[in-house]
């Protein structure tokens, strides 16, 4: 049993020993270039990952992306030219507020158009309702209806 054990917790350091998160570290020139390169980097979205921003991600290609945009900052070029940079290389997906354009008015405006469908789908089934119930006839018995009803009820309560 004991050697069992053993095996484990040696299988178990070995694989902790093998898994290790890369860390990247880049030396910036001043406070402002640190900003900038977070600014952008919490601006793209890693290819892989789809959900998280390349600082965030631990991904391989997020890696590769922080690294090419640092050395773009470290080019001296401007925030737009790099984001348009990664744009032009990985598709207005790597964008998480892509631009308003011709190929992204329906990420931009497909939510809205929706919500108005539902919204005037719901008015037209509440005014139909409304429509419907007005125009019913009211359920009144008839003198005839009503006395036949009391007798049952009164026979089935003699029955009891």
């Amino acid at each position: 049993m004991t050697r069992r054990l053993n095996w484990l917790a040696l299988s178990l350091l070995l694989l902790v020993g093998s898994v290790s998160a890369a860390v990247d570290t880049f030396e910036f020139s001043s406070e402002q270039e640190r900003d900038r390169f977070y600014a952008i980097g919490a601006e793209l979205r890693c290819p892989k990952c789809q959900n998280q921003n390349i600082a965030d991600s631990d991904a391989p290609i997020a890696s590769d992306l922080r690294k090419e945009v640092y050395r773009l900052l470290d080019e001296g070029q401007s925030d737009e030219e790099i984001v348009d940079y990664m744009v032009a290389r990985y598709g207005e997906f790597v964008r998480y507020k892509p631009a308003l354009n011709r190929e992204t008015l329906v990420l931009w405006f497909g939510p809205l158009f929706f919500l108005l469908a539902g919204v005037l789908a719901i008015v037209l089934l509440v005014r139909r309702r409304q429509k419907v119930a007005a125009s019913a006839p009211a359920a009144e018995l008839s003198p005839q209806e009503q006395q036949r009803l009391d007798d049952l009820l009164n026979k089935k309560s003699q029955d009891d």
